[in-house]
């Protein structure tokens, strides 16, 4: 409940430099009178403008500064919610917007709007329109509930059932919804972006793959032909082994005991070839010689003829076996050259052995370094492993964007179910139907007391039906300016009841300007007068009337507003 405590101005349309207050809470009913041109409706439009920042009437802002003064235009509300007083400060020329909660200022670091709004939907929880159709009545620039549009009439109801909280719920939701559809927008672009780079990279990756499977099967295939030439050496080398090396060494044996015998032989026909050097020269010695050289003996004819037919002999025994141990040296010479031609086949075979195992392992060098190639490639080494390493980055970057949006997804379709509970047409219809009752039978309990007999209804799009007793069906427009105010009056009293029982807009101030001076008869006044003898405890009424000898004394109080050179003040 908002209980209001006071309100000074200065500077205010026709209120000079200096403060005029008016506490609110210090009688039940006040009555406030002057001339007209006084002020005493000023009250209104600095309680206005102080709250909301403008007046009740259609004043312009440059307007309310006094005329003469023209600065210094200053307001003061000051009421108390709860355990906490407030006072909002409100001022032009300078202008000045603050806050105050039991003595601090509330940060005013946002604008002068979002303060504003702070001050209604925060501490207040009231806007312009609602404030006036729970405090103030009958003023000339009032708009009472029955001429509001429908969606204003919507307005009025929800502050009073303290359901507007769920239109800020559904403005807040409908807010983050569009920033749910543009965080959705922007991953579902960043998907297609992701998924294009996915394509683009697993097709590089595929050439990659393709260009190295091309490239392995040429290695394989390079491998494949050294080892079939190795084979084939290696059986070249196996064939070429099988005895080798016992016939070497067999070969090797012959030719050593060839050589043996040949060497034996060409001795023996040294020997031969030195005998008959000794043959031929004992020859020609018988044939020189007569006698001895060594004992002067004659050598006879016979005795030459003898030993040079002796030595012919010998001479021809040795020529015999020459000539057998040439023909064994011949033989042995040709076996030798066999043997020779052997070795040098054998020696050949080795050496051809030899250079097959080095073909051999060159082969094999070139085999392993050609696996070793392959296994780079299958390995993903290089390029194609970092491309893959990248494609694995991309499809965990577009996991995550999935993950995101599909969360943003499922918030969004809780936020439409929420959303569709916040609609005018979810809670806070069911909310409405509920006091729907309530307030038709209230309103036609005060048009009983205020003596008009007709059948008030209002529909949950507040749209009125009203009968009379004859059944007849009629609208607010139907009704004469004194039953409209009836009506009014009835309006006004029932929202304030309402307000008490949500404890939302409920407040002890009611100010009825002018009600008892214009369409209103005697009884009505009686009535009205009736109802408000009977408001709640607490309650303070302030009754703007140019009937104060009329009025005096049926209330309270009484406060006077006079105009003294051209300044209105309280007398």
């Amino acid at each position: 409940m908002i209980h209001f405590k006071s309100c000074k101005w200065k500077n205010f349309l026709s209120t000079g430099n200096e403060f005029t207050e008016i506490q609110f809470d210090r009688s039940p009913t006040t009555l406030i009178v002057g001339q007209n041109g006084a002020g005493k409706s000023t009250l209104l439009d600095a309680l206005s403008f102080g709250l909301f920042g403008k007046p009740h009437r259609d004043i312009k802002k440059d307007q309310m500064i006094n005329s003469i003064n023209k600065k210094q235009c200053v307001v003061e509300v000051e009421f108390r919610i709860g355990a906490s007083d407030f006072r909002v400060y409100r001022g032009i020329k300078p202008g000045k917007f603050e806050i105050y909660q039991n003595g601090n200022m509330i940060n005013q670091s946002s604008s002068v709007r979002d303060y504003q709004k702070f001050l209604e939907q925060n501490i207040l929880k009231l806007n312009h329109k609602s404030f006036h159709q729970v405090v103030v009545l009958g003023s000339s620039s009032f708009i009472p509930f029955m001429q509001l549009p429908s969606h204003s009439r919507r307005e009025v109801i929800e502050d009073l059932l303290d359901i507007n909280i769920f239109s800020k719920m559904n403005g807040l939701l409908r807010e983050r919804n569009g920033k749910i559809r543009e965080e959705i927008n922007d991953l579902s672009h960043q998907v297609e972006l992701v998924t294009t780079k996915i394509q683009t990279q697993s097709k590089y990756i595929k050439n990659l793959e393709s260009l190295n499977e091309d490239q392995i099967g040429g290695k394989r295939k390079t491998i494949r032909q050294h080892k079939k030439r190795i084979n084939e050496i290696f059986e070249e080398s196996k064939s070429l082994g099988e005895g080798l090396a016992t016939l070497t060494q067999e070969t090797e044996a012959r030719h050593d005991k060839i050589l043996g015998e040949s060497n034996k032989l060409e001795s023996y026909d040294l020997q031969f070839d030195s005998n008959i050097k000794d043959l031929v020269k004992e020859s020609k010695f018988y044939e020189d010689h007569d006698e001895c050289p060594t004992c002067d003996q004659t050598i006879t004819q016979e005795k030459k003829t003898e030993k040079l037919q002796e030595i012919k002999e010998k001479a021809k025994d040795i020529q015999e076996g020459k000539t057998k141990l040439n023909k064994k040296l011949n033989e042995l010479n040709q076996s030798y050259n066999e043997v020779r031609e052997t070795l040098n086949e054998l020696k050949d075979k080795q050496q051809t052995i030899l250079s097959n195992n080095e073909k051999i392992n060159v082969f094999q060098k070139e085999i392993d370094n050609i696996q070793k190639e392959i296994n780079s490639l299958s390995g993903q080494s290089g390029d194609l492993k970092n491309a893959k390493t990248e494609l694995e980055d991309l499809r965990e970057s577009k996991d995550s964007v999935n993950e995101r949006k599909l969360a943003f997804l499922e918030e969004r379709t809780y936020n439409e179910v929420i959303g569709e509970m916040l609609k005018d047409t979810g809670i806070k219809t069911k909310v409405i139907k509920q006091y729907l009752p309530v307030m038709n039978k209230l309103i036609n309990q005060y048009l009983q007391v205020l003596d008009f007999f007709v059948a008030f209804h209002l529909d949950e799009n507040f749209n009125e039906t009203i009968k009379s007793r004859h059944r007849d069906a009629f609208n607010y427009s139907s009704f004469s300016e004194g039953e409209k105010q009836r009506i009014d009056l009835s309006l006004l009293f029932t929202w304030r009841q309402v307000a008490k029982m949500k404890n939302s807009a409920a407040t002890n101030l009611l100010i009825l300007d002018e009600t008892f001076d214009s369409s209103l008869d005697v009884d009505g006044v009686d009535s009205l007068t009736k109802i408000l003898d009977t408001l709640e405890d607490g309650s303070n009424v302030f009754i703007i009337s140019h009937k104060g000898d009329v009025l005096e004394n049926k209330f309270r109080s009484k406060i006077e507003f006079i105009k003294e050179r051209n300044f209105s003040r309280i007398k």
